[in-house]
């Protein structure tokens, strides 16, 4: 890789058309036009923010995330590495909306959104839940409850229909298994295993991790 490309890796990217009051965005990341990011969000590096996006202080986006257009990331919100947040839909920080009811930080429901998940389009988590890492919410979903890893979601409210492997395909595995239970991606390969927070890469007997990102 040329310096210079390597040094444009490192340039936070600001449409003119954006406006970004925080100071604590990470290298390689995109914001695109009338996003805003308000002072006190932290993003991370290598994101890519869409059109009219919106940031809230208090808000935590972590590294390689993809947030499409018309996003609103409320405080009190995380999201993990890698997570994918389709278009238009909807995350929340608030289980008592009232007008004329305000609220201190501290009266806030926090909501996260685990490492690798995605979000389908138009979807919508209701605060005070955890999305597990690798999960799959389905376009116009209404999550609930919390989810567990690599979990697929969908329907209002969402249920769970199957299992997703990292690399993104849906494997062959019932929604009821027994913990233990082995599985692998027909895709990638990946081998997994059922655990009690869901599925989770299959160690061998040395204790390496197989088919590990």
């Amino acid at each position: 890789m040329s310096t210079s490309a390597r040094a444009a890796e490192q340039e936070v990217f600001i449409h003119p058309r954006a406006l970004v009051e925080s100071n604590s965005i990470g290298p390689g990341t995109r914001i695109w036009a009338f996003a805003h990011v308000m002072e006190g969000a932290r993003i991370g590096s290598r994101c890519n923010i869409g059109d009219h996006a919106f940031v809230e202080s208090g808000a935590i986006v972590g590294n390689d995330v993809t947030v499409k257009n018309g996003v609103a990331i409320w405080d009190r919100v995380t999201i993990e590495d890698g997570v994918f947040l389709g278009p238009n839909c909807v995350l929340t920080n608030d289980l008592n909306p009232r007008t004329n009811v305000r609220k201190s930080r501290g009266e806030l429901t926090p909501t996260r959104i685990g490492a690798n998940a995605t979000v389908g389009a138009n979807a919508t988590i209701v605060c005070g839940v955890t999305v597990g890492q690798g999960a799959f919410i389905g376009a116009g979903a209404v999550v609930i409850r919390s989810v567990p890893d690599f979990a697929l979601m969908v329907g209002n409210p969402a249920l769970q229909i199957g299992w997703m492997c990292a690399c993104g395909h849906k494997l062959r595995l019932p929604v009821s298994v027994s913990e233990g239970t082995f599985v692998t991606c027909g895709d990638c390969h990946r081998e997994l295993t059922v655990a009690a927070e869901g599925l989770a890469p299959a160690a061998n007997a040395a204790g390496v991790l197989k088919g590990a990102q």
